[in-house]
This record gives structure tokens, sequence and C-alpha cells, in this order.
């Protein structure tokens, strides 16, 4: 079975959103219709596996489908290169995905549990506990950072009773967010392994 990346997950949606409104409908519907025939997914579902929407791309576009994933990612984020070899820099590009992440930051709450979980991961409930979140308000916007992407599983404990709970942390590991000329720009630091994972990096970035 694939397992989606955090920074996949993070950028998953407004990839999403770019690849269609870059092919325009009539490719689209094409390109959907083969994704069907072929893995029984759409195009949403196959952003999740990113190699199987390359294969797809690759059909259709042949030779120029590095170019055209370059310029779906180009619209999203940039990568620029670390001093820490460990570690890359990625410039959140896309207006959409920086007020996501904003708005996360600007909870009080959210804020407390990504700082809890920033260089070590935790099990939910310690998350709640170190940050003195009530249970249910705090499992939802733990689960509101997972969806988005902004919290990544990172292995699993034991607890004493047997059971076997999964354990997250930020999907960077440091930020900065800075305004030039009334523009708000975001910058996440990621280690080289949160790279490594992500399908839709390794594809359009190595190719």
């Amino acid at each position: 079975m694939y397992f989606m990346s955090g920074l996949d997950i993070l950028i998953g949606k407004s990839l999403d959103a770019i690849i269609r409104e870059n092919l325009g409908e009539i490719t689209l519907r094409r390109v959907e219709q083969r994704l069907f025939e072929r893995y029984g997914m759409g195009l949403s579902k196959t952003i999740e596996d990113f190699p199987k929407l390359d294969s797809v791309l690759r059909e259709f576009f042949g030779g120029g489908t590095e170019g055209l994933e370059k310029k779906f990612l180009d619209g999203i984020v940039s990568l620029e290169h670390s001093k820490d070899k460990n570690q890359e820099w990625v410039t959140i590009e896309d207006p959409i995905l920086a007020t996501s992440i904003l708005t996360s930051l600007g909870d009080e709450d959210k804020a407390k549990i990504l700082n809890a979980v920033l260089g070590e991961s935790k099990v939910i409930s310690e998350i709640l506990e170190t940050c003195n979140l009530p249970q249910t308000s705090g499992y939802r916007k733990v689960n509101s950072l997972i969806e988005n992407g902004l919290l990544v599983n990172e292995g699993f404990m034991t607890t004493r009773d047997g059971k076997i709970v999964n354990k997250y942390r930020t999907v960077f590991e440091n930020i900065h967010i800075d305004i030039v000329k009334n523009s708000v720009i975001i910058r996440i630091l990621v280690s080289h392994q949160s790279l490594k994972n992500s399908s839709v990096m390794q594809i359009v970035c190595s190719s």
C-alpha cells in the first residue's frame, strides 16, 4: 500500500487546483478518463499516489511532461538549498497554501500543538497533555493539522494496555515568515528525509 507523505499532503490540494487550471477542460477530461481506465481513480486520488499520475501524464505529453510538472510545482513551492546538507528551505509560492499555514499558526491552540512536536514526535495524548488542551477540541485541532499536512505520522508506540498508537511531529523543522512589499513570504525548513519521502518532489525535482 502507498502512504502519502506529509509534504505531499501539504501541497496536495494546491497541486490538484493548479493542474486543473493548467490542463484545461478537454485535456483534463481525457487525462481523468485514462486514470480511471488504468487505476480506477480520478485526479485527486492519483495526486495522493503521484507516480500513477506521472505515468498517465507521460502518455499525453511525452518528453514535455517534466517541464509541465515543474510548472505545476513552481506555482506552489520552490526549493532553496540550505547550508546544512541534511535540510532544505521550501518557499511557499501558492497564496492559498500560505494563507492556510498562517491561519493554523494564528490559532493559539494549533500553534501550541505545532510547537509541542517541533523536532520530536509524540502521541496525541502526550501532545494534548503538554499543551493543556481538552480532549474533544484538542483532537479536532490535531486532526485538522494532520489533514492539512502540517503534522506528519512518524512511527508508533505501544501503550501499557497493548494498544498501538501513532506518533506525530511537524512537517517542518523551522519556519520563517517575512513581509516584503506588502507580501507575506513563508519559508519552511524540511529535512532531506521529508523530501525523499515526497513522491511529488522526487519525481519532479529529479527529472
